[in-house]
């Protein structure tokens, strides 16, 4: 099972109306499928992320846009923490 913080939704959100602003609604869709997709992927795959940068976290890098999932795994879950731009300084904790 895939669980969002609400953090991670928000940002979510946040990628979609930044996008929108330099594309059009159609690519903001588009992306938000794709970094969707990527995560639905670790119902099935669980540790298909790497190690990540904040301690007791994995990463997932969303191929075909440049973002990243942080994740965490808590037994028959899998918790979304943060979505973040592959350039965005990332914070010291989740």
């Amino acid at each position: 099972m895939i669980v969002w913080t609400e953090q991670a939704t928000q940002q979510l959100d946040q990628v979609r109306e930044y996008i929108v602003l330099s594309n059009t609604p159609e690519v903001a869709f588009k992306v938000v499928l794709q970094i969707l997709a990527s995560i639905e992927q670790l119902a099935r795959f669980p540790m298909l992320g790497r190690s990540g940068r904040v301690p007791g976290t994995r990463e997932l890098v969303v191929v075909g846009a440049p973002f990243i999932a942080a994740y965490i795994l808590q037994r028959d879950r899998i918790v979304v923490l943060a979505i973040y731009h592959g350039s965005q300084q990332w914070p010291e904790a989740l």
